[in-house]
Order: C-alpha cells, then sequence, then structure tokens
C-alpha cells in the first residue's frame, strides 16, 4: 500500500487523517506538513512505514502495523538526523524524504520479520489449554478447546541457545522471578522445560527483534502477559514448533 504525494510515484494520499480501520491518509494542517500517521494509529501504511524505517536502521521491531512508542522514537530520530522537527509524528515531508532513501519492502519485509499474523495453529494446540507458540510468525496464542483467547508477538532464544520445540507442560509459575543464572529479571515466569519459561522481557520491550533470550520465550507486551499469567495454571500445554 502506497500513498502518493507531490514529487511520489506512489497512489495519491486522502485528505483525512489515519484512524484505526481502513487507509492511512493526510490530514490538513494549518500550522505545517500534513500529518499521514501518529501514534495510536494502525493500518498497512504503518506497516510499510515501519518496514522503511527498518531499512534505514532507525527500527529494529516489527514491522507491527501499529504505531507505537517505539515507532515514535525511530521516527524522531529519523527527523532530527535530518534537521526536521522531532514530533514522532510521520508528516508528507519526513514520509517524502524515507520514500527517497528507501525501496518498496516486499511480503519478506512487511510481515515474516516479526509482527506479522499468526498462521494455522499446530494440531496439537487444538484440544485443552494451550500456549501454542510458532517460531515461524513469532507468535504466541492463548487456546483453550481450539478457539484463540489472545494473541501476543514473542522472540526466541538467540542462535547458541535455543529455545526447544516439543509438546511440554507449565510445571511453575514465578511472578517476580529472577534469573541468578543470567541476573536478570524474568516477570510472569511460566516455566516449561528446565529453566525455560515464557515470561516478560524489558530488553524485548525496548530492542525489539534486535536482540534474542537465553532460551525462553520473550514477550514484549506487559498488559497481555499479565493477562495471560493470571489464566495460565500448573499443567497446562505449551506448545513450541516452526
Amino acid at each position: 500500500m502506497h500513498i502518493e504525494l507531490p514529487g511520489s510515484k506512489t497512489p495519491s494520499a486522502p485528505s483525512s487523517k489515519a484512524g484505526s480501520h481502513g487507509e492511512p491518509s493526510a490530514s490538513p494542517s494549518t500550522t505545517g506538513p500534513a500529518v499521514l500517521w501518529s501514534r495510536g494509529d494502525s493500518s498497512d501504511g504503518v506497516r510499510e512505514l515501519q518496514a522503511r524505517l527498518r531499512q534505514v536502521d532507525w527500527l529494529f521491531d516489527g514491522p507491527t502495523g501499529t504505531y507505537d512508542d517505539l515507532t515514535e522514537n525511530a521516527v524522531k530520530g529519523f527527523q532530527g538526523k535530518r534537521g526536521l522537527p522531532k514530533t514522532g509524528r510521520t508528516d508528507t515531508v519526513t514520509w517524502q524524504r524515507l520514500l527517497k532513501m528507501t525501496h518498496e519492502p516486499g511480503t519478506w519485509e512487511l510481515y515474516l520479520m516479526g509482527g506479522q499474523p499468526a498462521g494455522p495453529a499446530d494440531p496439537r494446540c487444538l484440544t485443552g489449554r494451550v500456549l501454542c507458540i510458532d517460531k515461524t510468525t513469532r507468535t504466541l496464542r492463548w487456546m483453550i478447546d481450539g478457539q484463540t483467547v489472545s494473541t501476543m508477538s514473542v522472540r526466541f532464544g538467540a542462535t547458541g541457545t535455543p529455545t526447544r520445540e516439543g509438546v511440554f507442560d507449565v510445571y511453575w509459575k514465578s511472578r517476580h522471578h529472577w534469573s541468578t543464572l543470567y541476573d536478570s529479571p524474568m516477570p510472569y515466569a511460566m516455566f516449561f522445560s528446565g529453566g525455560q519459561a515464557v515470561h516478560y522481557s524489558y530488553d524485548f520491550a525496548a530492542r525489539g527483534y534486535a536482540g534474542g533470550s537465553h532460551g525462553c520465550v520473550n514477550v514484549r507486551d506487559e498488559a497481555a502477559i499479565s493477562d495471560l499469567y493470571g489464566q495460565v495454571r500448573n499443567g497446562d500445554k505449551v506448545v513450541v514448533y516452526r
């Protein structure tokens, strides 16, 4: 999806501000360039913005399609480097500058670098209470009797410390866990295989997919994993697959 602005080869942007539904478009402004997207917007246009910001190394997360704090900070950095007002909002001037520096993102860049939609659930996830964890789409789905209750983005172990694949059970929950091995916090930890657990990661929230874990399944959305932690019980199944 593209938006053509003056001098651009992409389709023309409509005249109303982007919303959380449908296609994003520019809003009129009496004080400066029209704003195309800003924090809180969700659309395919935001996903393309994020993919292009990745190309110039200002964003290492997603694309997710949601204009979050990481996207806002990336836009501020991009703007500041080029002498533009550091608003964190993507206006027509910022977008034009970014278009000139980047190429049209393909499907891989838009969806397969993380933040993409969940694929079909593994058959082992379709019965009972299951943390269904897909390494290919980097998603965790909380499922009950084949129905998806919630979905969240996750990341996995680095090359030397891969997240184990297979079928496991949650055997221990630890709300304020601290790893003595790595001297790091593991809040909302739900252990399923030795020292490997699903847990919230401050590093994932800050750096996105630029980092990796020591084998655990990292969640970046604290509100989502807080809610999940309250629902999951010891003995619930965990399926990790690709």
